[in-house]
């Protein structure tokens, strides 16, 4: 018995399986010790969260590098088979590497970050986590009118990076420009409207000017980009119905709905003010009568 328990124990496979145990647990425990006494003591939400996600990626890297060392003499024999073998896994999980691909890139390329709300794959929705192989999203719209969440947690592989346009509503200039139709009668004061019009997207929206003006010129000296209005301007057009206003101004990707809230709310009170003056047009239809038609019998 002692002497079949020395052999168990002096035996070199169970001493490399113990040295690879011991050494993840070193290799680990340091890790976790430095995402809670170093990382989590980040200010910045986003260095703090790229921090903890780097020290996960040295852990394993540090595993591997372990396995590898301790199983170097036996690796010699092997090169070939491994090679063959690594062919097929890579043919097998070629969406696997691609999705891990992604994921460096979307971490190290600025493609998006967690807080971040993008579209990806047709899916609309804030990041709530950049994993090794999937982002998690939570969707916004589809059922739900606006911007607005709708509960749904949406997984989709960080290959998509690669194969699909990347939407990204919030990244280097996280406004939008919007805009609003507004329908008037032919006869009313236009120059009135449209000064009523720029007067409320001031009011409502004006406060976002000089900031999104401040990093849009921010971007002209990064990229090259045309300067860009971000005042709130009206525009006119007629057709056969009404004369037709368009108020454009520059809103946070997040306050869409609620702008369109406050602004629709303003000018309805305002165009009602007008006493007449300025009216509202919607679809009409008008039935003409047909020329009379006189049909002699007796003939």
């Amino acid at each position: 018995m002692e002497e079949q328990l020395y052999k168990f124990l002096y035996n070199p496979t169970v001493g490399k399986i113990v040295s690879i145990f011991i050494g993840i647990a070193i290799i680990w425990i340091i890790i976790k010790a430095l995402q809670k006494n170093l990382f989590s003591k980040i200010k910045d939400t986003d260095n703090r969260y790229r921090a903890k996600k780097f020290g996960s990626f040295i852990g394993y890297f540090l595993t591997l590098v372990l396995v590898t060392i301790v199983y170097s003499d036996k690796l010699g024999g092997l090169t070939v088979a491994l090679g063959v073998a690594g062919a097929g896994i890579a043919f097998a999980l070629q969406e696997v590497i691609a999705s891990f691909a992604g994921w460096l890139a979307i971490m190290f390329g600025g493609f998006y970050k967690t807080g971040d709300r993008v579209q990806l794959g047709g899916i609309k929705g804030d990041v709530m986590d950049i994993g090794v192989l999937r982002t998690t999203i939570m969707e916004t719209g589809q059922w739900v009118d606006g911007d607005l969440y709708n509960g749904r947690i949406v997984l989709i592989a960080n290959s998509f990076v690669f194969k699909e346009p990347v939407f990204n509503y919030s990244g280097d200039f996280p406004f939008l420009w919007d805009e609003i139709k507004i329908p008037i009668q032919f006869g009313s004061n236009y120059s009135k409207t449209k000064q009523l019009l720029e007067n409320i997207g001031q009011e409502i929206a004006g406060d976002l000017t000089n900031q999104s003006r401040d990093i849009w010129i921010t971007l002209q000296s990064k990229y090259r980009l045309e300067d860009a209005q971000t005042d709130p301007m009206v525009s006119i057009i007629a057709n056969d119905n009404w004369v037709e206003y368009t108020l454009r101004y520059v809103v946070s990707y997040k306050k869409r709905r609620a702008t369109k809230t406050e602004l629709f709310t303003k000018i309805l009170e305002q165009v009602e003010a007008t006493n007449g003056e300025i009216k509202f047009a919607s679809a009409t239809f008008q039935l003409v009568q047909g020329s009379e038609i006189k049909v002699d019998l007796n003939k």
